[in-house]
Order: structure tokens, then sequence, then C-alpha cells
């Protein structure tokens, strides 16, 4: 793991990408989150998988994730999600 103030080091902006829109704190489908990061349904399953073996996020139920209380500490670290949510999310 990186520095705390950092996040964890194997943390990719498409992580980052997928907990901004899971801090939302909906339980999402991979194609949901795809739809709103502008990134592949297939990039966001790999990465949530990755997500879930680092305790970020939760499977609730197949095909169905939320963030977890880790998670939510971990986007955190860069700053309130709605401060920059316009800036890294698909607004089309």
């Amino acid at each position: 793991m990186g520095d705390s103030d950092q996040g964890p080091d194997w943390l990719t902006d498409t992580d980052k990408d997928i907990l901004k829109v899971l801090w939302t704190k909906l339980i999402l489908s991979p194609s949901i989150i795809a739809e709103n990061t502008d990134r592949s349904r297939v990039s966001v399953s790999r990465r949530l998988d990755t997500l879930q073996a680092g305790g970020l996020v939760d499977k609730v139920d197949r095909g169905k994730y939320k963030i977890s209380e880790k998670g939510i500490e971990a986007i955190e670290v860069y700053g309130h999600p709605e401060n920059f949510r316009e800036d890294t999310l698909s607004s089309e």
C-alpha cells in the first residue's frame, strides 16, 4: 500500500472514477458504472474485482456493487467527490 495521504498505490484513474460513482451509495451494475464513467463495461468489471479484493467495494448480489466504508475513506483522500465530479465523470 502507498502512503496514507495518497491512498493505495495500485488505485488507477478508472478505480477512482468507479469509486466516485459508487460514492453516491447506490447499488450499481458494471454497465451502469461504465455508462457514467465513459469506460468500457469489461474494464469496469475487471477493476471492480480488484476493488473488491482490496476491500474498497462490496459485491451485494450477482453483478451489483456498492462502495464499502474503506472505499469511502479512500475516495476522501482525493477530496470530496462533489468538488470534482464534473471534471472526471462523463456528462454525455
